[in-house]
């Protein structure tokens, strides 16, 4: 079963953002301005794994909106963003964004499900 690892939060002011979430939430984030991206730590996790230490806690981050991302989105976890892209089109649903890497961290796909719904899916690179 392939599990939600990961939420995006569209954002339009990362500073207002960060500031919101951190003093509200208590949210550890991480400016990443090379990726035009800040991570958000909702849990601590692992320091080598950078995987969340409690089990079915997930992490996530702000990106700038923009045409694809307008609402909250989440990732979900393949052995194979391709394989799961086939799937995802023999189901009805549609490919927003095709393939992408992000860095050296792995590959992502925005699709739309058959309610309209944008998800994204997700395969590490190692």
């Amino acid at each position: 079963m392939d599990k939600v690892v990961h939420f995006e939060l569209p954002t339009d002011d990362f500073a207002r953002a960060s500031k919101f979430y951190s003093e509200t939430f208590g949210w550890q984030l991480m400016d990443m301005p090379e990726m035009n991206y800040v991570m958000a730590n909702t849990v601590d996790v692992d320091q080598a794994t950078h995987i969340p230490k409690e089990p079915g806690a997930i992490n996530g981050g702000f990106m700038k909106r923009n045409a694809i991302i307008t609402s909250p989105t989440f990732a979900i976890n393949v052995a194979d963003v391709d394989a799961a892209t086939a799937k995802i089109k023999a189901a009805g649903g549609t490919i927003i964004k095709e393939r992408t890497a992000v860095g050296d961290m792995g590959f992502i796909v925005y699709f739309k499900d058959t309610e309209g719904n944008l998800l994204s899916v997700w395969q590490n690179a190692h």
